[in-house]
């Protein structure tokens, strides 16, 4: 085995590489206008649904959506969305359904909306989360 000494002038070079690859990439990422980092703002008529903090689905012998509302944690931050999805078939039984089950939660002081899309195949749920901030609230 060769030893060959190190010279200094080859780690200086390398680091003064990293450097400004670093350099390049900080300046590359400041260039980007306030208005391009912001988040795009939803117009005020679409739905905002942020992840759920607990999810409700009807199953035989559960609590209906009233006991299960009434067993969550009291937050005036949240808010109930009901979701139906619908097939051609079943469009006017989901409506029902969804109805329904908006009818009765609605003197619990939850706000509730209610989403219904046609989809592969009907389903109804709900979810109880905390929704964008409605800053007239």
């Amino acid at each position: 085995m060769i030893l060959r000494p190190v010279h200094g002038w080859q780690l200086i070079l390398a680091d003064l590489s990293l450097i400004l690859f670093l350099v390049t990439l900080t300046a590359l990422v400041n260039s980007s206008s306030d208005e391009e980092r912001r988040p795009a703002t939803r117009p005020t008529g679409d739905p905002q649904v942020a992840p759920a903090q607990a999810l409700f689905r009807h199953v035989e012998g559960g609590p209906d959506l009233r006991e299960w509302i009434d067993e969550q944690t009291a937050d005036p931050r949240a808010t109930l969305t009901i979701i139906a999805q619908h097939t051609d078939a079943d469009r006017e039984k989901v409506w029902r359904d969804a109805r329904g089950l908006a009818q009765s939660v609605k003197d619990t002081g939850v706000p509730v909306r209610v989403v219904i899309t046609k989809g592969g195949r009907s389903d109804v749920y709900a979810s109880l989360a905390y929704d964008a901030p409605d800053l007239e609230r």
